[in-house]
């Protein structure tokens, strides 16, 4: 029995464990389970956390990573090439004269290329190398900063898309495709390696459109502190725009144009005050119109204020001007008051005027009478001898000084050919309307043809009108035979005329037509004491209206000449559907290239997305028509500034080259493109909203195309070395001259 009840004791003692270790073991597992459940949901909470913190910094995080590629793709392997490519021959060249303080002449504003001296200050050059075209730049010569400092422009022109897609209320996933587009649109990467002008263009021209949209943000919250600040900036912006091309005017008049629509729907608002619209007007009038206007003449009064000495450019601005810059010839030395027998030349007074000059050749119809025209370049053939009138005796050394002034007649005499100043009843080469101006005779033969009558029109240093004075007086010539006037206007002749500008006698007497204005430049006369007519200074808005002038007369002179081949140059037709490259620099082996083409998906899908655009809205105003009501008014808002205005942006920065006559170039629908990348991102964003998470169905294999298509052309952005042959596999059309 005692060992029955101590084996039942121990088999009970024994099940009794067996149950205690079961319950322990599963309290155990049940414990874990519930630590496993608890770190799994801590876990996900951590995982919803990150997301969170990404979603809700995005706008700062997408950016700076977007940034930090733009910066690689403009920058790496800038250097390179070490020779100067495509444009780097002027801009550089212009960078130069600021860093030498000399006076140039260019048919664009100063910003862009007082920013390139900038860069080649900071990187220790002191402007004495020329810029030559496929020049090697030399070791003292940091061509690789200065092409830094260019590409900087381009690189955030990347973030600035960015946020300029979010201010237009695109979706996320359409702010990021517009971003990729800039980042890895090939063309935009290639123009900011270079000391150029294009990456700062486009810098300003983004700036512009984000400000605008940045403004139009706060539309329904006017006079706040963000409304007034964005206002502003988009002042200043557009200053800067202009200041560096003038095709930031067409950016101009994108912000015009909203402007004008927004007040117009102000001035229609019955319930508005009278004394806000006023505001609205006078806010306006200061942000867009008095602000672009001081910054656009800042810029060229530090233009002016750097450039003081005499340079390349001189011919270009006003005698006096000229005088006031140090190192000039022009009133040194010369004597004050003009006499018989003096040797000048006479400067046209009108804007972008040049200096009287003759040459040997003759016109090739007409008269056949040596040519006379006005021309920029100083040289002989632009001096001119002062004599009698044929009525009065020969000019005798020896006779006593006569001075000349007012109603004087006279004659004018060619130094170099000894030819007398001529007009007569024969038309004009180009200006029919005018009589011809030729060069005939000599001091003995002639006739009164020869004589004009001088009217002095002002002198910035005296009313005593009895003695013409060195650049301060101005004059006209009046043909005494035909009553007509000498003049000089913005035509230009043939090539047989060397494209230099038209001189006539233009029969109308308009006495402020400044284009019939002279005075004398420089003058030689050693009966005469020297004087110091240079003492008069030149008043900054004649120097700023006078120089703008000459740049527009000079810019519309840049016609295609039919005579000579630009391989360069390209229609503007070809530029939306790149049907057309272009070559930076030499083609041979040992060359690296470079080769100007934007990313095919990029300039197809944009160009694509004008007409898709176009049949969206006329889709939109039939079903309005036929009285459907599906789009609320904010469907409609978003349309008309997201869609119609990148649109209008379009057309303003492209139109203008199919009707310009001067010579273009693929690099001039740049600006365009970024409006056609915004409408190609508001046609994608409005095609998939209603596609929720579906939408990377669309979006992904977008992203890989812009960022495959960039990467297969990559070469072409940061240098082809070697032979051009193997670079056969992108030449997909034969205008693209990739290879051969």
């Amino acid at each position: 029995m005692a060992s029955s009840s101590q084996a039942y004791t121990s088999g009970a003692a024994g099940a009794d464990n067996e149950l205690r270790r079961r319950q322990v073991g599963g309290a155990s597992q049940h414990a874990t389970a519930v630590v496993d459940r608890k770190e799994e949901e801590k876990s996900k909470q951590q995982g919803f956390s990150i997301l969170r913190f990404l979603d809700e910094w995005e706008f700062l995080i997408a950016p700076l990573i977007f940034t930090g590629f733009a910066f690689f793709t403009r920058m790496w392997k800038i250097g390179l090439s070490p020779i100067v490519t495509w444009d780097e021959a002027h801009f550089g060249k212009f960078g130069s004269h600021y860093l030498k303080r000399e006076f140039y002449f260019d048919v664009h504003p100063p910003l862009g290329k007082m920013l390139v001296g900038l860069s080649g200050y900071m990187a220790g050059y002191n402007g004495s190398f020329e810029f030559k075209s496929g020049e090697t730049y030399p070791e003292e010569v940091n061509y690789t900063f200065m092409r830094l400092f260019n590409a900087t422009f381009g690189a955030l022109c990347v973030p600035l898309a960015y946020y300029t897609a979010k201010a237009l209320n695109f979706r996320r996933a359409t702010v990021w495709l517009v971003t990729l587009a800039v980042l890895c649109e090939n063309s935009y990467t290639t123009i900011s390696r270079f000391i150029l002008l294009d990456s700062m263009l486009l810098f300003f021209t983004f700036t512009t459109v984000l400000c605008w949209a940045k403004f139009h943000q706060y539309r329904r919250d006017p006079f706040s502190p963000e409304w007034g600040l964005w206002l502003m900036l988009t002042g200043v912006s557009i200053g800067c725009v202009c200041s560096v091309k003038w095709v930031g005017f067409f950016c101009t008049a994108l912000v015009g144009l909203y402007t004008i629509e927004d007040l117009w729907n102000k001035f229609g608002d019955t319930k508005m005050p009278k004394v806000e619209f006023a505001a609205h007007l006078g806010f306006r009038v200061f942000g867009l119109i008095l602000i672009p206007t001081m910054v656009y003449m800042f810029s060229f009064y530090i233009h002016f204020l750097v450039l003081e000495n005499s340079g390349p450019g001189d011919a270009q601005m006003s005698s006096l001007f000229q005088a006031n810059l140090r190192g000039t010839e022009v009133g040194k030395d010369s004597p004050l008051e003009v006499a018989i027998g003096s040797r000048a030349t006479l400067k046209n007074m009108g804007y972008g005027g040049g200096l009287l000059h003759s040459h040997v050749q003759t016109y090739p119809e007409g008269s056949s009478q040596q040519q006379v025209t006005c021309y920029h370049h100083k040289d002989a053939n632009n001096d001119w001898f002062f004599y009698p009138n044929r009525h009065e005796p020969e000019y005798d050394q020896e006779a006593e000084i006569k001075f000349i002034g007012n109603n004087d007649i006279i004659r004018l005499i060619h130094a170099q050919t000894g030819r007398n100043l001529h007009s007569h009843t024969v038309a004009a080469p180009v200006t029919k309307a005018d009589w011809e101006v030729s060069c005939y005779g000599n001091t003995t033969i002639g006739d009164t043809k020869d004589h004009w009558k001088i009217e002095v029109v002002d002198d910035a240093s005296s009313r005593d009108y009895t003695k013409i004075r060195t650049l301060t007086t101005a004059f006209r010539l009046k043909h005494v035979d035909l009553g007509c006037y000498l003049r000089a206007g913005n035509v230009n002749l043939p090539q047989w005329g060397f494209k230099q500008i038209e001189t006539t006698c233009v029969k109308e007497n308009k006495p402020r037509d400044v284009f019939t204005h002279w005075n004398i430049e420089s003058h030689v006369n050693e009966r005469l004491p020297a004087g110091d007519p240079g003492s008069y200074k030149s008043p900054f808005f004649r120097d700023f209206v006078h120089l703008n002038v000459a740049m527009m007369t000079s810019n519309n002179a840049l016609v295609p000449d039919p005579d000579k081949q630009d391989d360069l140059a390209s229609m503007f037709w070809k530029w939306p559907i790149l049907g057309v490259g272009l070559r930076m620099c030499g083609w041979d082996s040992h060359i690296v290239k470079y080769f100007l083409l934007g990313n095919p998906l990029v300039y197809w899908g944009s160009t694509a997305s004008l007409g898709i655009f176009g049949l969206l809205v006329a889709w939109y105003v039939i079903r309005w028509q036929r009285g459907y009501k599906e789009l609320s008014q904010r469907e409609m808002d978003h349309i008309h500034y997201a869609g119609l205005y990148p649109v209008i942006g379009w057309f303003l920065h492209y139109l203008p080259f199919m009707i310009m006559g001067r010579v273009t170039y693929v690099h001039h629908y740049y600006p365009a493109l970024w409006f056609a990348i915004l409408t190609a991102g508001f046609c994608v964003d409005w095609a998939t909203w209603r596609l929720a998470k579906w939408q990377w169905v669309v979006y992904f294999p977008l992203y890989v195309a812009v960022v495959g298509l960039f990467y297969l052309f990559r070469a072409i952005c940061f240098g082809m070395e070697g032979d051009s042959a193997q670079w056969k596999h992108l030449k997909w059309f034969q205008s693209w001259r990739i290879t051969d």
